[in-house]
């Protein structure tokens, strides 16, 4: 599909978005290799992050969209960026978890590492300003922020993301701790599509065998490797999607 780049829209921690010559159709999104933690207090760089999360969401939607998953991907433009639906973000992140990490060791005082029975959902409110606090389903409702319908539709997907790559990860020998997910509703048609992205910086993946965190917990967390766990994901990524 031929468009035309445009200005810049804006510019987030690690993304910048461009309008194009079909504004309420596309835009572009291009991959930086700046890496935050902790909502900005931590910032450093992380070489060729940029590339390697456009390179594996790319992998990652169309083969959603396989399984069910509408999303906001239309093509892979260059190593950086790439050609999205134009959506209106809901202000909801929904967070996936599979095992406990994180966020809610912290204000659950549960084991890290334990294993949900079932996996457990979580909502944020989508504000850099204010730490993305977390949120229940009344909050959503009462701020109008999704309908009833809506949530249950983030909450299918979401759940059938999960599916799909819990078992592509554990297929390259790595554990799907947790994710985050963010949707937004087309603004051509208004229909709910998996937005964003999903890379290293929005899960947590441990190694199988090692246990070793595979993710930006190592950023976060000054485990060194940073990189080689960015790429070692990334090759892992690349080998079963050429099959």
């Amino acid at each position: 599909m031929e468009v035309t780049k445009r200005s810049q829209i804006r510019e987030g921690k690690a993304k910048i978005l461009y309008a194009t010559d079909r504004p309420d159709e596309f835009i572009i999104q291009h991959f930086k290799d700046d890496a935050t933690a902790f909502n900005a207090l931590k910032k450093g760089t992380i070489r060729g992050k940029g590339a390697i999360n456009n390179a594996v969401t790319s992998w990652i939607y169309p083969f959603l969209e396989k399984h069910g998953v509408p999303t906001h991907f239309v093509q892979k433009l260059s190593d950086r960026e790439m050609l999205i639906k134009k959506v209106e973000i809901i202000p909801i992140e929904i967070v996936v978890r599979n095992r406990a990490a994180g966020g809610i060791v912290k204000r659950l005082g549960i084991p890290k590492g334990t294993e949900f029975k079932e996996p457990l959902f979580e909502f944020f409110y989508k504000s850099d300003e204010l730490g993305d606090p977390p949120i229940g389903e009344t909050h959503i409702a009462y701020f109008g922020w999704a309908t009833k319908a809506e949530l249950e539709t983030l909450c299918r997907l979401a759940g059938e993301v999960n599916r799909q790559l819990k078992k592509v990860f554990r297929e390259i020998g790595l554990d799907l701790i947790d994710f985050k997910l963010e949707f937004g509703r087309e603004v051509k048609t208004g229909k709910i599509l998996l937005a964003d992205e999903f890379t290293p910086d929005g899960c947590r993946l441990w190694d199988l065998k090692t246990g070793e965190p595979m993710d930006k917990d190592r950023f976060r967390q000054d485990l060194g490797g940073v990189e080689e766990a960015y790429l070692e994901v990334f090759h892992r990524l690349e080998k079963y999607f050429s099959k």
